[in-house]
């Protein structure tokens, strides 16, 4: 591997703090659509394996000419990218989603995502390990209070599982949610934001058929109406939604949002993707939040915000001493 150490960059200084946290937001919000839409296809008849596949593969093509305009030609951008790109696209596209669908078949979905979630801490400790960005006190405490808050939200504990290995492939999930936020935080070598998504859902969606094929991810399509909001819509309009919303733009801006902000601040800032998943399942499905959950919510973005104004006060500091 002639690639350096992807941890050891962090966000690039001529990038405003302010729009990567717009960016963060925007990805968080899209992400949050995603059960709306994969849930209609699941009750449509789709299988998980087979949603997922159409995700990565309709993204890659939504993206391919916007890709393409940005590398203009320079595919060599890519080739010395490439020990970054193919990682990005098994671990932090392919790796994400498997492991949480293997996940909840023993394990609820709530403790799932908790655990996925739990991966944040580990781009903290990575990013002290090899970045020698050491977490401040604020930080530890504030993303330490997001993740209490997280299980408010998800009422963590209700339900029982049935199996271990959940846990394991959940733990999985949540290393590769790391790997994720470690690789859009850099650079990319030169690479464009929306290449990087491009190359990493191709190489997903390969991974992904590979794993079909072997029979790791049961494959099923169903061309019946789907329902979304209560109202019976073409299957195509689900998966655009899902294509284009939850898929191309929350990936594309949750990499610009990293590489402003950089991999620990972003991860945090991700959590919300959960208090907006609760809120468009409100709005679109009559779904509502308990008292419990909202004031897991409250916690949730009280401490997104202690740890954003820790890394500003670190910031300034930092800025101040030099």
């Amino acid at each position: 591997m002639t690639a350096a150490p992807v941890a050891a960059v962090p966000a690039s200084s001529t990038l405003p703090a302010q729009s990567g946290l717009l960016f963060a937001l925007a990805s968080a919000a899209a992400f949050g659509t995603s059960g709306i839409f994969a849930n209609a296809l699941l009750a449509a008849g789709w299988t998980p394996g087979s949603a997922v596949i159409v995700r990565m593969l309709g993204a890659s093509l939504v993206l391919a000419p916007l890709a393409l305009a940005q590398l203009r030609g320079r595919w060599h951008l890519l080739r010395r990218a490439r020990w970054r790109a193919l990682p990005f696209g098994v671990f932090g596209m392919a790796g994400c989603q498997l492991g949480f669908f293997a996940a909840v078949e023993t394990v609820p979905v709530s403790t799932a995502l908790l655990i996925e979630y739990s991966g944040v801490l580990l781009v903290v400790a990575w990013a002290w390990a090899f970045g020698g960005q050491r977490p401040r006190l604020r930080t530890a405490l504030g993303g330490l209070g997001a993740l209490a808050g997280l299980s408010l939200v998800l009422g963590v504990g209700g339900d029982g599982f049935t199996g271990g290995s959940g846990l394991v492939w959940a733990g999985v999930a949540g290393v590769c949610l790391a790997v994720y936020f470690v690789l859009a935080a850099h650079d990319g070598g030169g690479v464009p934001a929306l290449a990087l998504s491009w190359v990493g859902m191709l190489v997903g969606a390969a991974l992904l058929g590979a794993a079909a094929l072997v029979g790791l991810l049961p494959m099923g399509f169903s061309t019946a109406d789907a329902t979304l909001a209560g109202s019976a819509v073409p299957w195509w309009s689900v998966v655009l939604g899902m294509v284009a919303i939850a898929t191309a733009f929350a990936y594309s801006t949750g990499i610009a949002a990293a590489r402003r902000l950089s991999a620990a601040p972003a991860s945090f800032v991700a959590l919300t993707e959960v208090l907006f998943a609760a809120a468009w399942a409100w709005v679109l499905l009559g779904q509502h939040l308990s008292t419990v959950q909202l004031v897991g919510g409250a916690v949730v973005l009280a401490g997104v915000v202690v740890v954003r104004s820790d890394r500003r006060a670190g910031a300034s500091a930092a800025s101040a001493a030099g």
